[in-house]
């Protein structure tokens, strides 16, 4: 009796906790999912070629990559909850250098506020993916990630439909007219477009500087990862080193070739669909059907983990899926080849909640450094879509996509089926 009184008072603990974090999963996605748009964006404005315009993926995806272990350091001084209220103050200061820049035109500048942005987020993502994991059974982390996933992806649907409403309108007859002007009416053209960006970007960095400053006074508590997420043999096997832990090692890779092919197929499918002629004034909405899969994929993995299936088993057959569809994706042309790439959103949905609960599983008091580790897979989405931007320009962009892609999701499959049991049979 006494359990099950224990037991309701811990869901009823952690639900105001989760609705908090949602809240900060949402900005995620709203800012991270902007970056599909914004190449197109970035292609005109600047007037780059794909290549140097792929380089806001770059930029933004490899900021985690070189902040995640220095996150990690100041989330062990300030905890979690502070820390994630710093995070979004620097993702507001990365929304102000970014549209001043841009208002400049001065795409180095423009690039560095984008990682100041990553940042930021890169300090967010390093105390909350965490937090959300242990904050309740680890058994079913993955339901709770499948929630934040939820909140991320509805943001996700919604950002490139605000950009593409308030700034990329009118895409098609501005190339156009920009293509037939004068050096002076050129410049004039993309001075005015560029502008289009500045209130929307002041208007962000306002509304994350007011989150950070109601993070920091909220009522979310603190959780000890060190109590929270040790492994049931900690007092039996001796674990002083990341070393012990292989299955994090191989999560870490995991995570890399996850979040290169999610960014395929959210932030690259626009790209993607330009490469069979389809008109930029559709392309640039194509980031929105991809992340409509991935909310049904979360609806479908709340549903069913760990009530009917198993973190593991589900990653397993999400890999295989998403093989198949890049295979459909390459088989076919046009707007049947790209539902094929938004599809991959269905598949991809769930392997971040599933990969990032088996990868810290029984870290106990290296959970915050492990979860920096894993955050550093994040580069995955800066590497893996600009190898496809560059040799895009010299190989069928199909081709290219397919010989991607494969790869990955066998490597997922692998992590689901044996890679996150490794060194985990003495742990209990």
């Amino acid at each position: 009796m006494q359990a099950a009184v224990a037991a309701t008072s811990r869901t009823r603990d952690y639900r105001t906790p989760m609705l908090i974090i949602g809240l900060l999963f949402f900005i995620f996605g709203f800012v991270t999912w902007l970056n599909g748009p914004l190449i197109q964006f970035v292609e005109l404005a600047f007037e780059l070629n794909t290549v140097n315009a792929f380089l806001v993926l770059m930029v933004f995806y490899l900021s985690y990559f070189f902040l995640a272990l220095p996150a990690s350091a100041i989330l062990r001084r300030t905890g979690m909850k502070r820390g994630m209220a710093i995070g979004l103050l620097v993702m507001a200061a990365g929304a102000l250098v970014f549209g001043e820049f841009v208002v400049r035109r001065w795409y180095p500048g423009a690039l560095a506020g984008l990682f100041v942005i990553g940042a930021g987020l890169a300090l967010l993502q390093t105390a909350a993916n965490p937090y959300i994991s242990i904050l309740g059974p680890i058994e079913s982390a993955a339901q709770r990630i499948a929630f934040m996933g939820i909140c991320n992806k509805v943001a996700g649907i919604l950002a490139p439909l605000v950009l593409g409403t308030l700034v990329l309108h009118g895409m098609g007859d501005l190339k156009t007219q920009v293509q037939a002007a004068d050096p002076l009416t050129r410049a004039a053209l993309l001075d005015a477009f560029a502008a289009r960006i500045h209130i929307p970007y002041l208007v962000m960095a306002a509304v994350l500087g007011l989150l950070g400053v109601w993070i920091a006074r909220s009522p979310l508590p603190e959780v000890r990862p060190a109590e929270a997420n040790r492994a049931s043999a900690d007092t039996r096997f001796h674990r002083d080193s990341l070393f012990a832990f292989p299955h994090l090692w191989l999560g870490a890779l995991c995570l890399f070739v996850y979040v290169g092919v999610e960014v395929m197929a959210g932030d690259a499918i626009g790209t993607y669909g330009r490469g069979f002629g389809l008109p930029p004034d559709e392309t640039k909405f194509f980031t929105s059907f991809t992340l409509t899969a991935m909310l049904v994929g979360y609806v479908a993995g709340l549903l069913t983990i760990p009530r009917f299936i198993s973190q593991s088993r589900y990653l397993a057959l999400s890999a295989m899926l998403g093989g198949l569809l890049s295979i459909g994706a390459y088989l076919s042309h046009g707007y049947v080849s790209v539902g094929f790439v938004a599809a991959l959103g269905f598949a991809n949905a769930m392997m971040w909640p599933a990969i990032f609960p088996l990868a810290i599983a029984g870290l106990g008091r290296f959970t915050e450094i492990g979860s920096a580790l894993l955050i550093m897979g994040i580069a995955g989405g800066a590497i893996i879509p600009q190898s496809f931007a560059l040799l895009r320009e010299s190989h069928d962009f199909q081709l290219v996509f397919v010989a991607i892609m494969l790869p990955c999701y066998l490597y997922i499959l692998f992590y689901a089926l044996r890679g996150h049991r490794a060194g985990m049979a003495h742990a209990g």
